[in-house]
């Protein structure tokens, strides 16, 4: 461990670059935070109408809006454990800034919209803003510090609908999160633009491909992990009656597949696709982007399976249906495209299991809880067999990234 000078501080992009174990530390965070976002969307869940009308509005769209925030912060510290050598004591202690930051975050998320509102704006906002602080005071003489600079400029801007929607209530409070949400997205999509400072082109980042790739696989693993704890869970706080352990073994291998389905084969060889991109940073931008998409659809995949097992054989309104089938449907369609970033090409497979998906809904749309889950299980169960069928005896296939 050493303090170095800034150059020091530099990632070598041709190491492997696995993650340190002070990451990893910072990953059990999220496992708690992901396990927060799903309580808070079973917690006002009801089977009554005219609350789920109200939830489906405004209680998922709040949880979704916190779910992004924990992801952009997430994805900043990968960013920069990528971009720079975390082994300096310098990146360890951003990364240990971003720890403390997300735990505030995720004690207070089930009441962000209510009375902690005002603890997890103003948490997100210092732990935001701290990281790209550090740096720019670490890289003195470097160009990356310009970068640095836009970066607060940028976060400053968004800081402002942040505290400002803090203060107020309702729909206002969501409209403004998610006006600084979007302002922060996009100044990093265009470079994080500043006249006289200048912005970052994508094709010029250099990032640690291995590290990053190793880093969207982990996140992937803790939004399985945070199933895994609501199934179980969910599974011991009642009774051991057939329909709840039927639901429970389905909730298992649902999950199960899920894992087989994306680490088979894109999954194994992210790091690879992204060395081999004549972008590096545009892949991984990329990658970033559809993984969230996938960890929102397993997280949503947790909030069914806790649905399935508590209420096994309740016939369910036509929006649950859509809710539970939504989870695999959102995993399936992100991907079919973190398929097309690896290999420049979509599996049949991935399409018929979609479309199946979507056609289960009419079947099922007043059926018990548990026939929905188990039709889920089978056109997972019929997506994994494909890929294996399709690999048996074949060469392992290697990336091409079309990006």
């Amino acid at each position: 461990m050493h303090i170095g000078e800034p150059r020091e501080l530099l990632h070598e992009t041709d190491e492997p670059g696995r993650a340190t174990f002070l990451e990893l530390f910072f990953d059990l965070v999220y496992v708690f935070a992901l396990t927060q976002i799903s309580a808070r969307m079973i917690d006002d869940l009801s089977f009554d109408k005219g609350a789920l009308r109200r939830i489906v509005a405004s209680e998922l769209a709040e949880s979704l809006l916190l779910l992004l925030a924990l992801w952009f912060l997430w994805s900043a510290v990968a960013w920069t454990t990528s971009r720079y050598d975390p082994r300096s004591l310098v990146i360890q202690a951003l990364v240990v800034v971003a720890l403390f930051g997300s735990m505030v975050m995720a004690v207070a998320l089930p009441r962000a919209f209510s009375d902690q509102a005002q603890v997890f704006a103003t948490a997100y906002v210092i732990t935001r803003m701290s990281g790209p602080a550090i740096l720019a005071l670490a890289l003195r003489g470097l160009e990356r510090r310009r970068l640095k600079l836009r970066m607060l400029s940028w976060l400053g801007l968004a800081a402002v609908p942040w505290i400002a929607g803090s203060l107020v209530e309702g729909i206002p409070r969501g409209s403004l999160w998610t006006a600084a949400l979007a302002i922060e997205y996009l100044a990093g999509r265009f470079g994080w633009p500043v006249p006289g400072l200048g912005r970052s082109l994508t094709p010029q980042w250099e990032i640690a491909g291995h590290h990053l790739a190793e880093r969207y696989q982990q996140f992937f693993l803790i939004a399985l992990g945070e199933s895994i704890l609501v199934i179980g869970l969910t599974f011991s706080s009642g009774g051991f009656s057939l329909g709840r352990t039927v639901a429970f073994v389905v909730a298992i291998a649902a999950t199960v597949l899920v894992w087989r389905i994306y680490f088979y084969r894109a999954g194994q060889v992210l790091a690879s696709a992204i060395a081999a991109s004549p972008h590096p940073g545009r892949a991984g931008r990329s990658a970033a982007d559809t993984h969230l998409v996938m960890v929102i659809g397993v997280v949503i995949m947790s909030v069914g399976n806790e649905l399935d097992i508590d209420h096994a054989y309740t016939h369910t309104e036509p929006i649950w249906t859509g809710a539970i089938l939504a989870g695999p449907a959102l995993f399936l369609a992100a991907r079919a495209r973190f398929e097309y970033e690896v290999f420049g090409r979509v599996s049949t497979a991935r399409i018929v299991g979609l479309v199946a998906l979507v056609g289960l809904f009419p079947l099922l749309f007043s059926g018990a809880l548990l026939e929905v889950a188990l039709g889920e299980a089978a056109v997972l169960t019929g997506v994994a067999v494909a890929d294996a069928r399709r690999a048996k005896g074949a060469p392992p296939e290697a990336p091409k990234p079309p990006l």
